[in-house]
């Protein structure tokens, strides 16, 4: 077997803080598990999947809260959605659309016959409107996470 070279063995490394590490030993698990979220009302993370998902349902047909807080659940696997943080960050949405619209056709929300629906009114001002929503929530999510990345302890006194 010319050509081939024994492997090389990893060598220690140094951090910034002086802590040496070595090679972690065969078959540790992979750290990188993310906790459950439970999502809150107010909260930008849970507030952004919502709206995501309000962009992409079919305009001028009711939707009921409960099936969007199934799907919710069903693609965000790690996350648990309940009925009154999707109807909050509806509402808010609708308060947004009320703000700056100064209507309430675009987006509505009433009480059908299995709980609460919203429709998203069926224009062509819907979209572009929509995408700066969940872009404005992605900016808060940043900062959210920029403002934890400076603090370098738990308390924050950092």
């Amino acid at each position: 077997m010319s050509g081939l070279r024994p492997p090389i063995a990893p060598q220690p490394t140094t951090s910034t803080n002086g802590l040496a590490l070595r090679p972690a030993p065969a078959g540790l698990p992979d750290p990188n598990l993310s906790p459950p979220v439970i999502a809150e009302s107010g909260d930008p993370f849970a507030a952004l999947r919502v709206v995501h998902l309000l962009a992409q349902v079919e305009r001028g047909r009711p939707v009921a809260v409960a099936a969007l807080v199934d799907r919710l659940n069903a693609t965000y696997l790690d996350w648990l959605f309940s009925p009154t943080v999707v109807l909050d960050a509806v509402l808010q949405l609708q308060a947004n659309w009320m703000a700056d619209y100064r209507n309430s056709s675009g987006i509505v929300v009433a009480d059908g016959p299995a709980g609460p629906t919203v429709t998203i009114e069926d224009t062509s001002r819907v979209d572009p409107w929509i995408v700066r929503q969940a872009e404005r929530l992605a900016a808060e999510c940043r900062a959210r996470l920029a403002d934890f990345a400076r603090r370098d302890r738990v308390g924050g006194e950092g």
